[in-house]
């Protein structure tokens, strides 16, 4: 399967908004044809011809400011429009707020920061009742969790008791406070960050909150030529509100990244492909390497990205490829080595690999 970022958009730029066709169809709404001759590859689905443009001009507006990190991009734009929420681990300097904050001027969403301190109490994420003097009454005030793209940076820097609190946020997608419950604002996607190198003053997340994380992403520095093209563009005395003004277009709006969002959802995922996705999940727990395996919410996240990896690839039909292609960041902190693997200098990521090659790959 090619890689989806690599294509270039056979239409103009600029600031227009997307528009989806209302009265598309899935392609498998006519008429079906007999099991045995069935095409292996069907054609683009009209239906998600919106979502795949969107999916294409969002990756070419970032670009222009944020360069490199396609397993980034690509894993945070199927987190975002399957309701997700992603874990990233890197050094510092890889300009993950460059590219949140250029993400939401390209999606017309709002974007907030938390830097996560070991004195991080939990009013100062969710907001606290401020006692006004004019009307002798307590008023909310909302803290920087009201956002809809949220860099939670060096998350594990703060007590369990601090980023719980967000990850409880990140589950229900509200904030009660005082006995009264504050919905946020749809869409909402939740970046946390933190350091694979430095553990002094750090707390490790538990494997129940590393759940709540759809993907953890692991960034790596960028290539030869991608560094050359960062100095070159990121050397001069130039903001970075200039540099998004000037450079990034406004392509999308909240009201349609909730409409992309459900045309996501509405892809068609075989029964093969959920078995797939089950013995996935279930081999994690089998495998000897594993001392704890993954959960039901992993085949969910699964599932889900399928779905939206496949519209961006402008099929209304899920694939295995879809699957293999987030695997790895799907299942990867949801998994840990037995002291035995660890011990003997193996890696998740290469223990999954050895796992899902053990997994029969559907004919579809």
């Amino acid at each position: 399967m090619n890689d989806p970022l690599t294509g270039k958009p056979d239409f103009p730029t600029g600031s227009a908004p997307l528009e989806f066709d209302n009265e598309a169809t899935f392609a498998g709404d006519a008429e079906p044809a007999p099991a045995a001759t069935s095409p292996t590859v069907r054609p683009p689905s009209s239906r998600m011809a919106g979502v795949e443009r969107l999916y294409k001009r969002l990756s070419e507006e970032v670009g222009k400011v944020y360069v490199g990190q396609e397993e980034l991009v690509l894993s945070t734009l199927v987190a975002l429009f399957s309701g997700g929420h992603v874990l990233i681990e890197s050094v510092p300097g890889l300009g993950k707020t460059l590219f949140v904050r250029t993400l939401a001027k390209a999606l017309g969403a709002k974007f907030g920061r938390i830097q996560f301190t070991a004195d991080l109490m939990p009013s100062d994420i969710t907001g606290a009742p401020i006692f006004n003097m004019k009307t002798q009454e307590f008023t909310f005030r909302p803290g920087p969790v009201f956002t809809q793209l949220l860099l939670a940076d060096e998350i594990n820097r703060s007590p369990a008791k601090t980023h719980a609190a967000l990850l409880e946020i990140m589950q229900e997608k509200r904030v009660t406070v005082e006995r009264t419950t504050h919905q946020l604002e749809p869409p909402f996607l939740v970046m946390a960050t933190q350091n694979p190198i430095e553990s002094e003053g750090t707390y490790n997340l538990p494997e129940a909150q590393l759940d709540r994380f759809m993907f953890k992403v692991m960034v790596e520095y960028p290539t030869a030529a991608e560094e050359a093209r960062v100095l070159k563009e990121h050397s001069r005395q130039v903001t970075v509100e200039k540099r998004l003004e000037e450079d990034v277009a406004t392509i999308s709006s909240p009201a349609q990244i909730m409409e992309a969002t459900q045309r996501c959802s509405e892809v068609l995922v075989a029964d093969e492909l959920f078995h797939y996705i089950n013995n996935i999940v279930r081999q994690t727990r089998a495998w000897p390497q594993f001392h704890l395996g993954a959960s039901p919410r992993a085949g969910i996240s699964l599932v889900q990205g399928a779905r939206t990896l496949a519209a961006f690839n402008g099929r209304d039909f899920a694939i295995p490829d879809d699957v293999n292609e987030i695997v790895l960041p799907a299942l990867r902190h949801r998994v840990v080595l037995t002291a035995e693997a660890e011990v003997e200098g193996h890696q998740v990521d290469q223990a999954l690999r050895e796992m899902i090659r053990t997994v029969e790959v559907p004919r579809m």
